[in-house]
């Protein structure tokens, strides 16, 4: 018998074992039958989480576990290989979601060693892990294909690629363990691509790379994971002011060509970190049950079409 057939005998989700079950009756017609909780309270209430890349005080990172934290999760693993904000971060948490324990951790997403060492230290604390959002990342050469060197692109793909890899396998692992805590197995893995990823002149070309390869890694380990309630998915923003793209705003504001960042998307905007926080916070709760293999493009419409500068069209 293969892995993935006797995963699924060891390692049910709770749906498959038990089903959807009826919610009752309203007069004649059957009542609406529920997943999660309801949208109106917090939405990821007493799961644990880790996020990596959450160091820049602009970044998704930062802007996802405070969402986190906001939604009541019971602790929230903040990390990132740059620390030098990480205490400040977790001193606003504290503030600001006092019954959320927070755990700053200096982390190389490259470093086997050190993604499963987070890991362990959760599962040993918790016993339990609901959510890994796998975000670090680089943004790696801004330039053409020529102007990279071989070295460079490995680089590029040891974070952004390698990186998330380690953060989903470890994190999938941890996932399908039960306990007291967790009766079934089950979780959501989440990883940032880039609408790069999925649209060609997004970025260059280690980075398209590396960001592609984080999409083709939640489409393959949805599968792989069959049947034990763990869903991956990935996340493809597009301009987003972070401490990636501060440069290119920087610059525009300097210029004084600020608004013109994002006009070939239809929304004619770039976006804030939170925007994108927010579809994280979606995908780690049990209210994207069904939603699973997935690359979301949170990029204001460009990677729905051919982008064009209004006014060029005719």
């Amino acid at each position: 018998m293969t892995a993935v057939p006797k995963r699924r005998l060891t390692a049910l989700s709770k749906q498959l074992v038990e089903g959807i079950p009826s919610e009752g009756t309203f007069e004649e017609i059957p009542r609406i039958r529920h997943v999660a909780e309801s949208s109106a309270g917090p939405r990821v209430k007493g799961k644990v989480v880790i996020v990596t890349g959450c160091n820049s005080p602009i970044g998704i990172g930062r802007a996802s576990a405070h969402q986190y934290a906001q939604n009541g999760a019971k602790a929230v693993y903040i990390c990132d290989y740059d620390d030098k904000y990480l205490e400040m971060h977790k001193r606003e948490m504290a503030s600001l979601y006092p019954e959320c324990e927070v755990h700053c951790v200096k982390m190389d997403v490259g470093e086997e060693s050190q993604v499963k060492a987070v890991v362990d230290q959760c599962m040993a604390r918790y016993g339990r892990l609901d959510i890994m959002f796998a975000n670090a990342g680089i943004v790696g050469v801004p330039n053409t294909f020529e102007h990279i060197s071989s070295t460079a692109f490995m680089n590029t793909l040891r974070v952004n690629t390698v990186g998330v890899f380690l953060c989903f396998k470890y994190a999938a692992i941890a996932m399908q363990k039960t306990g007291p805590e967790k009766e079934y197995p089950g979780g959501s893995i989440i990883g940032t691509a880039s609408v790069a990823g999925i649209r060609s002149n997004a970025g260059g070309t280690d980075y398209s790379a590396s960001k592609a390869a984080v999409v083709s890694m939640a489409q393959t380990m949805s599968y792989q994971l069959s049947g034990t309630g763990v869903r991956v998915n990935a996340i493809c923003p597009g301009v987003i002011e972070t401490g990636m793209t501060k440069p290119m705003y920087d610059a525009a504001r300097n210029r004084g060509t600020e608004k013109k960042i994002g006009q070939l998307n239809p929304l004619q905007r770039g976006a804030v970190a939170d925007e994108v926080a927010r579809v994280a916070l979606f995908l780690g709760s049990d209210e994207a049950s069904y939603v699973n293999g997935q690359a979301w493009a949170v990029c204001g419409g460009l990677s729905a079409g051919h982008p064009f500068v209004p006014g060029k069209l005719g």
